[in-house]
């Protein structure tokens, strides 16, 4: 069986947490989709509704890299047409404050951009 550490794709050698953390969610692709795994599990269309501006390529790819670090699950359910939806793993429910955290954050300190058409 793989250590938590094993499952992490990514090599970091570092000591701090921050970094290693980072080196899992990379960038703000998959910040976002944790975001809408964090209300329940979601299928890939839906999700790339929810994510304006993301191709499917990009959002297969941070899936995939969510799924090797342990904290996405993919269930693919053998009916027709194929239907495959996506959860957190308790790995990755841990990051719920996190996510929450960063939400309460950006809604305190940065103001919604004002897009008043003149």
């Amino acid at each position: 069986m793989a250590t938590e550490q094993e499952q992490v794709p990514h090599s970091v050698s570092s000591g701090c947490g921050v970094e290693r953390t980072l080196a899992v969610l990379r960038d703000h692709w998959s910040l976002l989709i944790l975001r809408d795994l964090i209300d329940g599990p979601m299928r890939f269309n839906a999700l790339k509704r929810s994510l304006d501006g993301v191709s499917s390529k990009v959002l297969s790819e941070r899936l995939d890299e969510l799924r090797e670090a342990g904290v996405v699950e993919k269930k693919v359910f053998a009916e027709v047409p194929v239907r495959v939806v996506y959860s957190l793993t308790e790995k990755g429910e841990d990051l719920r404050r996190v996510i929450e955290d960063i939400r309460a954050w950006g809604e305190k300190w940065i103001p919604v951009a004002n897009h008043e058409v003149r």
